[in-house]
């Protein structure tokens, strides 16, 4: 987890770079595999644009992964853990996350509401954790794009759920433009490559 203070605008109805943060929940070979509601080459291009734009903007970052210790998952896929190479990880025997006492902990820490959150799979490992923490009263931000189910219908289904226990469904592409609406930093160039090296090319 990278580290934070708290954030200056927490009473902001936007994303912004003083009251959020991004959560990332299990991007590991095997999960990604099983992906079926997209591309793996999407979902990577997806969730790795928005850890980039998380970087860009200093959000505090939490990273989960599942079952590396018990042996039978590989750590986060090399695409994401190059964009991260600072943030540990921290893994879990349990499938939902905020049953972990480390991850609860690691959330806390960020001192932030308004959670900016993408996992695999989406019916699992993003509704769980999410419907937990909207009812700890958090604010949660499910990044559409950067998620995954095992179906179309199974990561369909799942954002449903959360957008009726009152999340806010995104796309990366959105998480970043909001978190620039209101920076007061040097972020157009970088702002700008991300958008060029990541947005779907016209055919």
């Amino acid at each position: 987890m990278t580290s934070s203070s708290k954030g200056k605008n927490d009473g902001d109805h936007f994303l912004t770079p003083e009251n959020a943060a991004l959560i990332l929940i299990d991007y590991q070979p095997n999960l990604v595999d099983g992906v079926k509601s997209q591309s793996r080459e999407s979902l990577i291009n997806n969730v790795v644009a928005l850890a980039k734009a998380a970087k860009l903007f200093k959000l505090p970052i939490v990273l989960s992964t599942v079952g590396i210790e018990a042996g039978y998952q590989k750590d986060t896929i090399k695409e994401l853990r190059d964009v991260l190479p600072d943030v540990k990880s921290i893994d879990r025997s349990t499938v939902d996350a905020w049953d972990d006492e480390a991850f609860r902990e690691a959330v806390k820490a960020t001192g932030r509401k308004k959670l900016i959150m993408g996992a695999l799979w989406t019916e699992v490992c993003l509704v769980f954790p999410a419907l937990d923490l909207l009812k700890e009263g958090y604010e949660v931000y499910a990044v559409s794009d950067a998620s995954g189910g095992t179906s179309v219908d199974a990561h369909e289904r799942g954002m449903q759920r959360m957008i009726q226990a009152g999340a806010v469904p995104v796309t990366w592409e959105a998480v970043m433009s909001e978190l620039a609406k209101l920076y007061k930093g040097d972020y157009v160039k970088t702002f700008t490559d991300i958008m060029q090296e990541h947005l779907p090319k016209s055919t």
